[in-house]
């Protein structure tokens, strides 16, 4: 379908409406996909049986799987395991269970989020499915709850912000570091049920790690979406998993209505960090060098896959991480950990002084393991820095990309990793 004047986010609305819709509009539009997790599962699934549910909408379409709390840390999260798997048993749904990694990173992987479709998770980043074309959203357990029965939910088509992106980036300067500069520039509140549309030549030569990045953090701007329109690098990532892949032509018209346009070049770019206790605190990382750290954690839906780990490998070189630091690496899926394992870059972590851990969500979540005591630092390669979200309230959390969190590792403090 071809509607002039429309967004990619109208677009796909379009699409399931089987009419035009603009920004603004309240549809009700049937979804793809569903997904939830253990943390938030468990409550979609009492509400969906609240509203009488008996039988989801189609069992092929929920994706369930465990990976805030694994392997379970206390008998309530066992309980949430077990009445999941019990829940997936009833419903004949596919249960990923504990065994692939953290949900976002598997969705992409398993090809269950497809360029044009509408998908909606029981988790804030599942927006990280834009990457692919689609349009991903977090919603409430109680909307979850509804999607699970009928298969379909009210939106209110979003306006869109136009994100330009050209230049180059340095050597050690990558998504991450444009990410968190896009959610400076923008602030936590700048871009609220908006969806944000990457484009331009850097977004074009990004790889779909890079584009995960960034479109997993577009909620950090209070963004309903992020996307990038799907082309020829989008294609073949799902080609090579999906059966009978369709590839589909969508992008915005020349004349769609923005609600905003901003241009980022990325050329003189440095490495950024996110001071606490606040996504949108960004500053170069040579105005922070020299701030001492507990922790580094390398990792999340954010930053724990291969193109990730091989970046903090690369930085590392033959070095050993700092006696000082406690340094846990976690690959964000199966997948991902496999082809890192066969890269050297586990062993080389684990040589170097790192605990690397099986695949989920891990200290991000703040309530499963590594967690920060009062007084403590981490730099995280995660996505969020609020007070708590890694422990005590009385901690701090700094994020950063992959090859800062390397370099910083090994001194014990935030450290230029272009100096290393």
């Amino acid at each position: 379908m071809n509607y002039m004047g429309s967004t990619v986010a109208e677009k796909i609305f379009a699409g399931k409406c089987g009419r035009e819709v603009t920004a603004g509009e309240v549809v009700m539009a049937e979804i793809d996909a569903a997904m939830i997790h253990d943390i938030t599962g468990p409550l979609a699934i009492k509400k969906f049986y609240e509203m009488d549910g008996d039988k989801v909408f189609n069992p092929e379409s929920v994706i369930l799987l465990l990976d805030h709390q694994i392997p379970s840390d206390a008998i309530p999260a066992a309980e949430n395991h077990v009445y999941m798997r019990r829940f997936a048993e009833e419903q004949q749904i596919q249960n990923y269970d504990l065994r692939e990694g953290i949900c976002h990173q598997v969705v992409m992987e398993k090809g269950r989020a497809l360029p044009g479709q509408i998908v909606v998770g029981a988790d804030s980043h599942t927006c990280m499915y834009g990457a692919g074309g689609a349009f991903a959203t977090g919603i409430g357990s109680t909307d979850m709850g509804f999607a699970l029965k009928f298969g379909a939910l009210y939106f209110r088509v979003p306006e869109s912000i136009k994100v330009t992106v050209s230049g180059s980036f340095a050597e050690r300067v990558g998504a991450k570091d444009l990410i968190l500069a896009i959610a400076k520039d923008l602030g936590a509140d700048g871009a609220t049920y908006k969806s944000l549309e990457f484009l331009g030549e850097t977004i074009r030569n990004m790889e779909m790690a890079g584009r995960m990045t960034c479109c997993n953090m577009a909620i950090e701007m209070g963004a309903k979406a992020g996307i990038v329109p799907p082309d020829e690098i989008t294609h073949e990532y799902f080609a090579n998993r999906v059966t009978n892949y369709e590839r589909i032509h969508l992008e915005s018209d020349e004349d769609a209505v923005y609600a905003l346009e901003k241009d980022f070049d990325v050329t003189d770019l440095s490495p950024q960090v996110a001071v606490p206790h606040n996504v949108d605190l960004a500053r170069d990382v040579e105005d922070v060098a020299g701030t001492h750290i507990d922790q580094v954690f390398i990792g999340s839906c954010t930053n724990g896959r291969f193109e990730d780990l091989q970046e903090a490998a690369r930085v590392l070189g033959e070095r050993k991480f700092s006696d000082s630091v406690r340094v846990i690496v976690i690959p964000a899926s199966r997948e991902e950990y496999l082809k890192s394992l066969r890269a050297g870059f586990i062993e080389r972590f684990v040589e170097a002084g790192a605990l690397v851990e099986a695949p989920c969500c891990g200290p991000c979540m703040g309530g499963a393991f590594g967690l920060l005591a009062p007084g403590e630092v981490s730099l995280s390669t995660s996505n969020r820095n609020f007070r708590g979200r890694q422990g005590s309230t009385e901690a701090s959390v700094y994020l950063c990309s992959p090859a800062t969190a390397a370099a910083s590792a090994i001194f014990g403090e935030i450290t230029d990793p272009r100096e290393v």
